[in-house]
């Protein structure tokens, strides 16, 4: 008889409920990759079966600077909301991550551990969409960077401009999405928190 680690998945766990946070979280949380910088499509886990779906092409002619996803078992519900100025509840969805990798990497569907540095909050149709901003943890080239303060402005401002202008629809005068403002790393941990247990109030442990 075969003997299987343990823990051992006879079928690949859903993305968003199967995988775990990370046992350094929220400081280093593990990250499951839906669109890297090299994607002209937006793609995101379809919700029910853990499948990746197509959602749309991308609408401006920005690429993503960075490879984006979510964090596992998290969810943007009434404490994201809390957080923010502008409104008073999350969109409904896994909290999102955007990991900086010296290295390029060009495959989607993966997990990495991801330590986080910051944060973009971002409104999104009324309802609070935060980004975390990380970087890939075994990174060498960004092991000193502790803080988004301490990332060249130009990489900031790129992610900025990606997320305030990735909906724009050609035509379109009025935008939905904003960009509020950028924070640091104590305030992004205190996002991941929010974002767990909103998850455990959302679906339980």
């Amino acid at each position: 008889m075969m003997n299987f680690p343990n823990p051992f998945f006879r079928w690949r766990p859903h993305p968003w409920h199967g995988l775990e946070v990370g046992d350094k979280s929220p400081s280093v949380v593990n990250a499951f990759i839906e669109v890297t910088s090299f994607d002209a499509i937006k793609y995101e886990v379809d919700k029910l079966t853990g499948y990746m779906r197509v959602d749309r092409p991308q609408r401006s002619s920005s690429m993503p600077p960075s490879l984006y996803g979510f964090i596992p078992r998290t969810y943007c519900g009434d404490r994201i909301g809390s957080l923010s100025k502008h409104t008073s509840k999350g969109d409904g969805d896994p909290l999102d991550i955007c990991v900086l990798s010296e290295r390029p990497i060009d495959r989607s569907e993966v997990i990495l551990s991801a330590r986080v540095i910051g944060g973009l909050h971002m409104i999104d149709q009324g309802e609070a969409d935060d980004k975390i901003i990380s970087v890939l943890d075994n990174d060498r080239y960004y092991k000193e960077i502790k803080d988004i303060s301490e990332l060249p402005e130009v990489l900031i401002e790129r992610l900025r401009h990606y997320f305030g202008t990735y909906k724009l629809i050609p035509g379109k005068k009025d935008n939905d999405v904003f960009v509020d403002r950028v924070y640091g790393r104590e305030e992004a941990e205190k996002v991941v928190i929010a974002a767990v247990e909103d998850y455990k109030d959302m679906f339980g442990e």
